[in-house]
């Protein structure tokens, strides 16, 4: 079963944590939460979340020492989420190994934008490695020509077309919403226009599936996104 772009929340507020939940979720995230920097550590092993909100002050480790210890765990991007607002503390923050450092209070469209953009660059950073990709034995995506080929026919994709689907197959089995795809490929401006990438994912459709009308790579889930099937 595919799964939504996991974001792991560490906050040793109630509140917060619960409405950080509440804001990622209807963002179409699965969120983990932590009460505390240990707990956090621990989820980080286990979940292999894709991005991680990190407040500082948390009783016994701290999120300096949580972020720099998670930096052994995880290349996610990690965005410091707290009300320390002194310029040293968000030095601290960034040396520790941090992405992004938010102070509380914020808007709700700011964290969303931050976090897609953390995100997209950490997509971007992979993709640098990953110049070929084989999201299965007859699909073989050049991301360094953009270049697609299918059953060894070169594919012609415009490039929104291409971001969408190296986006898709960067998070194979993922669920992405479509405000994450809109995000990440348009720009944040454009989140709440979901007729944008359906026009889109029937185009890609067209061009990579056997039979369009039965996609079997690129699937929908009814209400929620979008994901990449890998090929066996």
């Amino acid at each position: 079963m595919a799964r939504k772009l996991r974001v792991l929340v560490v906050d040793d507020e109630v509140d917060m944590l619960e409405m950080l939940k509440i804001i990622l979720t209807a963002a179409g995230f699965e969120v983990i939460p932590a009460v505390d920097g240990s707990s956090g550590l621990r989820s980080a092993y286990q979940h292999h979340p894709d991005a991680v909100l990190l407040d500082v002050m948390m009783p016994g480790l701290d999120g300096f020492e949580v972020c720099r210890r998670m930096r052994d765990l995880t290349d996610a991007p990690i965005i410091f989420v707290t009300a320390k607002a002194d310029i040293e503390d968000i030095v601290a923050g960034f040396a520790a190994g941090a992405d992004d450092y938010l102070v509380k209070p914020f808007h709700q469209a700011e964290l969303l934008t931050r976090l897609t953009a953390a995100l997209r660059r950490s997509v971007e950073r992979t993709e640098e490695k990953e110049q070929v990709m084989f999201p299965s034995p007859s699909i073989m995506l050049d991301c360094d020509r953009h270049e697609l080929e299918v059953s060894s026919r070169k594919v012609y994709l415009t490039p929104n077309e291409f971001k969408i689907l190296r986006l898709l197959v960067r998070h194979a089995g993922r669920v992405l919403s479509t405000d994450a795809i809109l995000s990440q490929v348009w720009g944040p401006e454009y989140i709440g226009e979901p007729d944008l990438v359906k026009q889109y994912i029937y185009r890609l459709r067209q061009k990579i599936e056997p039979d369009p009308d039965n996609p079997r790579y690129i699937r929908t889930v009814r209400g929620e996104g979008y994901y990449f099937e890998p090929g066996e």
